[in-house]
């Protein structure tokens, strides 16, 4: 079926503006509970830290009540940290109000299954049909009404959780970490679970005021991090995204150090300890260097389509244990169910306590290649197969690269935009082939 309100990762949009209005949160509360819980459950509710989100939660909180769901509210807490108390409190669902790394105006709704995966699509398109079918709330007779309370333990259990996820005699003494939260849903558990684990904690973006979130700050604007980090003489940073599933990193001298190289740190610590299993998984967009180092480790590289969910679906058909984005989004299979920013930042903290090295150190020992990515818009939803002048060219252009480079011309699913990407050893011949490209992407598309 065709989707009108579920997109990649839920449903997000502008506050105010279709889906993202009150009313439109109380439809969707009483269709999930239709469709998930006709007999009553138990859903579990979290969010970032928006001015808005606080009318959602009351929205979903009365059209669930109202539909005989008992409901759990944690207050603002990363998307991850959901998707374990839904299981650790034997939740039916749990539901996220959060727009990522999106700004304080936009907001979205997604949910976890009870074993703290994101829905399926058929469970999606289900909750859409009932949707699509304009039924008003539901509101049942007062003696089938739910119930709503808040979890005080919420944010400990979590934290407890995330340290969890490395070994007990692991300490991060000595260690001088900058925390940057974007004033989003990690703002409170990063900073105190790093200090209980004994490091120098230096929080920047950890002060929320409901309109600062992801401004000028966080994994998608990580400028200041990296002049905190060099100014502070510290030894790492770690800058996280609204809602604290995606993470980047910085090393001593203040340098960006992104998803895959991450990756890389990660896949190489696992192997020295024999604890890699599987492939490891990333993206079409994913560096060509990190699949050539990885090679040289005997260690299978594999990709996805563009995703979280393509990722984490791949990593389960093949067995893999780590993947993720060039974004940040880490996937550790053998640690939680989903991407998680805080427990992938822990394990890389973990390979620099145990082995004495640097962030710099861990990461020299991939070359990353030069990579060149250009947006060209497009006047409707594009089939680049239907172009094949297209096509020939891009085959050219492999041609012409060999095994030396990798090109990559994507239609966007979410914006009119053609993504055209080139990377190799040569930054000029990259360069040239990404604007020769996106040029003929726009002579062809354009003219048509």
């Amino acid at each position: 079926m065709r989707r009108q309100y579920f997109g990649t990762d839920g449903i997000r949009g502008k506050v105010g503006q279709s889906p993202m209005t009150v009313g439109f949160a109380l439809q969707l509360a009483s269709a999930a509970a239709q469709v998930l819980v006709p007999k009553g459950g138990t859903v579990l509710i979290g969010k970032d830290t928006r001015v808005s989100g606080y009318m959602f939660e009351s929205a979903l909180e009365a059209g669930f009540v109202a539909s005989g769901v008992d409901v759990l509210l944690t207050g603002p807490l990363p998307t991850p940290a959901i998707a374990f108390l839904t299981r650790k409190f034997s939740a039916d669902f749990g539901v996220v109000i959060s727009a990522s790394h999106n700004p304080y105006y936009d907001n979205g709704i997604k949910f976890f299954d009870r074993n703290g995966d994101k829905f399926s699509d058929e469970l999606e398109e289900a909750i859409e049909a009932y949707l699509v079918e304009g039924r008003g709330p539901l509101t049942k007779s007062s003696k089938s009404l739910g119930q709503a309370k808040h979890i005080s333990s919420a944010r400990m259990d979590y934290q407890e959780f995330c340290k969890g996820t490395i070994p007990k005699e692991t300490n991060l003494n000595g260690l001088r970490i900058v925390v940057d939260g974007a004033h989003g849903a990690g703002y409170k558990v990063t900073p105190r679970v790093l200090a209980d684990l004994g490091a120098e904690v230096i929080p920047i973006g950890c002060s929320p005021n409901g309109r600062n979130i992801n401004q000028g700050c966080g994994s998608t604007n990580p400028d200041l991090l990296m002049v905190t980090v060099k100014g502070v003489k510290a030894d790492v940073g770690i800058a996280f995204d609204g809602d604290a599933d995606r993470v980047l990193m910085v090393d001593e001298e203040g340098a960006l150090v992104n998803g895959d190289q991450l990756l890389y740190v990660l896949a190489r610590g696992r192997l020295a300890q024999g604890a890699l299993s599987g492939p490891v998984v990333g993206t079409v967009m994913t560096n060509l260097g990190l699949e050539v180092a990885l090679k040289g480790l005997g260690v299978d590289f594999q990709r996805a389509k563009v995703g979280d969910r393509n990722v984490l679906a791949m990593l389960k058909k093949s067995g893999g244990s780590i993947g993720g984005e060039s974004s940040g989004h880490l996937i550790c299979l053998d640690k939680t169910t989903t991407g998680d920013g805080l427990i992938a930042a822990l394990q890389v903290l973990e390979i620099m306590a145990r082995t004495r090295k640097s962030l710099k150190s861990l990461v020299s020992e991939m070359d990353f290649y030069p990579q060149k990515t250009l947006n060209v818009q497009v006047p409707r939803d594009i089939d680049l197969t239907a172009y094949p002048a297209i096509a020939k060219a891009v085959s050219d252009a492999e041609t012409k690269l060999a095994e030396r480079g990798r090109i990559v011309l994507r239609a966007s699913g979410t914006e009119p935009l053609v993504r055209v990407m080139v990377e190799g050893k040569d930054e000029a011949e990259i360069i040239a082939l990404t604007n020769s490209l996106a040029d003929l992407v726009r002579q062809v598309i354009g003219s048509v």
